[in-house]
């Protein structure tokens, strides 16, 4: 083999299989769609532990994503053979919110649709599936649902506990009872009439109720 038959090999005439052009624009429209979806995710997080390492997850598998997806459509003996290497990946990193998944497959599928040459349908994609999550994924109201833990003396302080709280809740429902000698714990889900949380003061001062405690939490809504 001469010195130019090397050039004329198979392997280095895949370096101009795909145009420099062509991947600074892929790049930098993958940097730009995932540095959204990383400023989406931050605006609607409603965790208990936010990480920025996700965030910055979401971006790097944006580009990450669109450079495999330009290789795979560049020669067809790749794509056979990336389809192998990723067969064999396992990733153990368990998901704790649900909603990360759908960040995580909106930036896979931001990042193929970038490397086809959709790139229209990548920005006016993200931009929709974006707003929708703005608007519905961190949407606060008064109607979610609360646990009220109260502590009462005897089944007189219990009645008049659940008479009050079934007038100033819309509704309630009666989670777990726990019966000890002149104690009586009461555990409520109950959803507000409206924002206002003040009824609790009152209802800490009523005859034979020690404590009570309203705890939002993001359970099974009642139903």
């Amino acid at each position: 083999m001469s010195f130019s038959d090397i050039f004329k090999s198979s392997f280095l005439a895949n370096v101009t299989a795909i145009s420099p052009l062509d991947m600074v624009l892929s790049l930098a429209l993958a940097f730009g769609i995932g540095l959204f979806i990383f400023f989406v995710y931050k605006k609607t997080f409603s965790g208990v532990m936010y990480s920025s390492t996700f965030g910055v997850t979401l971006v790097a598998l944006t580009m990450i994503t669109t450079i495999t997806i330009l290789a795979v459509t560049s020669n067809v003996v790749l794509s056979l053979g990336m389809v192998g290497a990723l067969s064999i990946v396992r990733f153990r990193t368990a998901i704790k919110e649900p909603l990360d998944i759908a960040f995580l497959f909106w930036s896979i599928a931001a990042g193929i649709i970038l490397a086809a040459g959709l790139i229209p349908l990548a920005v006016l994609g993200s931009l929709v599936i974006g707003l929708i999550l703005l608007v519905f994924a961190n949407r606060k109201a008064y109607k979610n649902p609360y646990i009220l833990v109260i502590r009462c003396e005897d089944s007189n302080s219990e009645s008049n506990v659940r008479q009050y709280v079934g007038q100033n809740t819309e509704k309630m429902v009666c989670k777990s009872k726990s019966v000890t000698k002149n104690l009586i714990e009461l555990n409520y889900e109950v959803r507000l009439k409206e924002e206002n949380t003040d009824f609790i003061n009152t209802l800490s001062d009523l005859t034979g109720v020690q404590s009570a405690v309203l705890v939002s939490y993001n359970g099974d809504y009642l139903g």
